[in-house]
């Protein structure tokens, strides 16, 4: 495996972890893509795509988790928001 398919393979683990959150409320989180300077791309489904705070959930805990777990990555962004 080459490193940026570890890290893709980190970055699926992370969202694995976040993803029963998110389903709680209502709503789920999808993998994209991790860009060539270590942005993750992720789609937002259901309640997540609507909801007026899910910007700052993508920030205060999708990304605060990613960053922790894998500080090499720079950001998370939302591409349906």
């Amino acid at each position: 495996m080459d490193t940026k398919e570890v890290m893709i393979s980190k970055v699926n683990a992370v969202i694995d972890q976040i993803r029963p959150y998110l389903e709680a409320d209502g709503g789920s989180i999808s993998f994209v893509e991790l860009t060539e300077d270590n942005v993750v791309n992720v789609e937002l489904h259901g309640a997540c795509r609507s909801c007026p705070m899910s910007l700052m959930t993508l920030k205060n805990g999708v990304e605060a988790a990613m960053l922790k777990a894998i500080p090499e990555i720079k950001s998370v962004e939302a591409v349906n928001l």
